[in-house]
């Protein structure tokens, strides 16, 4: 028996208006998350995967349609949802160890439950070393760790992930994306991860939502059935890197040419 969905998105559509004139970024997404589900929303820029992550948080409500988490409408942002954003969004006023408590210190938590709680995240993420440091004199691999045990200290049940190793070298990349699997491994939560990158949602994901250039819409739903840790360079996972790089490349080449018309237009 199939169990509720823990994400269930119905007939959204997203709409906004810039220099008098309507962009309609999102029509008629229709998608179902189970708990513990691993999805990617993969497509070009323009695509709306961060509009429909951002509407998933709360942060930008769609123009039509309706967004639930357990039967509950989403409305505003909530504990139930954190938020892995590419840019790290971490205090550079505050060292490793109190960026992670951060959100613990806003709940009131005991100060001793937090201690306990920053101490295994730190030890979860490699970070013991660095628990003083600034942000500043982190590299980007470790400061998205950083960003990455804070949304896991609230112990939301909902990852949502907006590029969040796009701006990484190849090896911290990798480094992180095994890191983030033993995480989902261990804990289940259930996780949307956008990502312009074919391979990465290979390798990560359950189901790879593949997006249409503007207006975006679900082009195709993809089961990823490999099992786990999946080989790059094995011959079912090029074959699926195949398929889904046709999928992404018909609609890049929508966008070029969308982007060619409007500089003639200009």
């Amino acid at each position: 028996m199939t169990p509720d969905p823990h994400i269930q998105i119905r007939n959204v559509s997203k709409v906004f208006s810039s220099g008098g004139q309507e962009i309609v970024a999102l029509d008629d997404i229709n998608l179902d998350i189970q708990p513990g589900e691993f999805i990617c929303l993969l497509g070009p820029s323009g695509c709306g995967k961060s509009t429909l992550l951002n509407a998933v948080a709360g942060f930008s409500p769609p123009t039509g349609g309706t967004i639930t988490v357990d039967g509950q409408a989403v409305l505003n942002p909530g504990p139930d949802r954190g938020m892995v954003f590419q840019e790290y969004a971490l205090f550079p006023w505050m060292t490793v160890a109190k960026n992670i408590a951060f959100g613990l210190e806003i709940k009131k938590m005991p100060k001793a439950q937090i201690a306990e709680k920053v101490g295994a995240l730190l030890h979860m993420l490699n970070l013991q070393d660095f628990r003083e440091r600034y942000p500043k004199d982190l590299s980007g691999g470790m400061r998205q760790r950083v960003a990455i045990a804070r949304v896991l200290a609230l112990d939301s049940p909902i990852l949502l992930m907006d590029e969040p190793f796009g701006a990484l070298d190849s090896l911290t990349r990798r480094n992180l994306q095994d890191e983030l699997l033993r995480i989902w491994t261990e804990f289940r939560k259930t996780i949307i991860f956008v990502t312009h990158s074919i391979e990465e949602s290979i390798y990560l994901a359950d189901r790879i939502i593949v997006m249409t250039y503007r207006p975006g819409k679900i082009k195709k739903q993809v089961r990823v059935a490999m099992s786990r840790p999946r080989d790059p360079s094995s011959a079912e996972f090029n074959e699926l890197k195949k398929e889904l790089s046709l999928l992404v490349m018909e609609e890049q080449s929508r966008s070029n040419q969308e982007q060619i018309k409007a500089s003639t237009a200009d």
